[in-house]
């Protein structure tokens, strides 16, 4: 975990479909109410095939599941989300850094997401380039980004 995020903030792979109810309770407020996504967009039907991650505050015995994020076998990151009072907190760094690992584990050799514009700088401290021009996705302005993944000396493909 970095040194921003709290201390009690676990981030796991998710199992679907159990975790299935909590990624769409996060999903559902965050780009359905608050940015006003259609819903028929938000629920594209890939997210059987996607790995997800839930990150999850521990309070004692009690865990809130408070962001989530996924990747599809393509290495595209995407459906990024933290309930609006836990960001700042790098949650969504953990998250970001969950998937890159992930991506990493299946031996992709690159990740790419749909960044919305705003959130350029974010995905620049974690090494993702913008590519090309900005576009519109969900009425809502978002740039390509991309990142080499990096195995170093334990790259074995």
């Amino acid at each position: 975990m970095s040194k921003h995020a709290p201390p009690s903030l676990a981030v796991r792979q998710a199992v679907w479909p159990q975790d299935e109810q909590l990624i769409h309770s996060i999903r559902k407020t965050v780009f359905v109410q608050e940015q006003g996504v259609p819903a028929d967009l938000e629920w594209d039907g890939k997210d059987q095939q996607c790995t997800h991650v839930l990150a999850e505050l521990l309070i004692g015995a009690k865990r809130d599941a408070v962001g989530t994020g996924r990747l599809m076998s393509d290495g595209k990151i995407g459906r990024m989300a933290v309930l609006s009072k836990y960001r700042g907190k790098g949650i969504g760094g953990e998250i970001l850094t969950a998937l890159v690992e992930a991506a990493k584990s299946r031996g992709l050799h690159e990740v790419y997401l749909h960044a919305q514009s705003h959130a350029m700088a974010f995905y620049q401290r974690f090494g993702f380039v913008v590519e090309g021009d900005e576009f519109q996705e969900a009425g809502i302005p978002h740039l390509k980004m991309r990142q080499t993944i990096d195995y170093g000396e334990q790259r074995t493909k």
